[in-house]
């Protein structure tokens, strides 16, 4: 019924309740993860909810400039900022974005390791990432980050958006959310190389 995204869009206007199971069905789980990227697992749920209620109440005026899933985690984001003001829990971006002696040194003038990280046990990064516990080392990083940080490697890594589509989706500058994803690969990175070298495992 809804095979095409503009077909999905009209039946949502319309208040086509298959279109917003659909909808649902879709794009749930992006917006689940960024939210929880945003303001933690525990209220996740909540913010989405929201999200959902205002764009409902929005998708009329929904103009098409972005797909309707960067419209939707958009909403989401401002959804989550708006939480986290409410909390006062918001970390500005110039305290995130300030400068770091680390990173300067560990990238170079393309964005790329300068230089990788050390050694690794396995034979390559991939058979390391398989090792569970690294990945609930990972994870447990992830979850540490500050807001911004975590919401930008997320939308990045995970879910593979372009820069300039994270820029539209969290509203900041493409400087920003390079610096934000920078800052968050290099304590990702640190943290793969501790536990690469200890087995303990480091979210400082």
């Amino acid at each position: 019924m809804f095979e095409s995204e503009d077909k999905l869009i009209a039946g949502m206007i319309e208040g086509n309740d298959a279109a917003f199971r659909v909808a649902i069905s879709h794009y749930q789980v992006s917006m689940m993860y960024l939210a929880a990227s945003l303001v933690g697992q525990k209220i996740a749920d909540e913010v989405v909810q929201e999200a959902w209620f205002s764009a409902l109440k929005a998708i009329h005026k929904f103009e098409k400039r972005s797909s309707l899933k960067t419209w939707l985690l958009r909403i989401v984001a401002n959804e989550g900022k708006t939480r986290l003001r409410k909390e006062k829990r918001m970390t500005s971006l110039e305290a995130l974005t300030e400068a770091d002696p680390a990173f300067a040194s560990r990238f170079d003038g393309s964005g790329h390791w300068n230089p990788g990280p050390t050694t690794w046990d396995a034979d390559s990064p991939d058979d390391l990432l398989t090792r569970d516990e690294l990945k609930a080392c990972m994870d447990q990083l992830i979850e540490s980050l500050p807001d911004m940080q975590a919401a930008t490697l997320n939308l990045r890594e995970r879910q593979g958006y372009a820069l300039n589509e994270i820029c539209n989706i969290l509203d900041v500058s493409e400087s920003n959310v390079r610096v934000l994803l920078h800052r968050a690969r290099l304590k990702l990175f640190r943290c793969i190389e501790h536990f690469q070298e200890t087995g303990v495992c480091c979210t400082d």
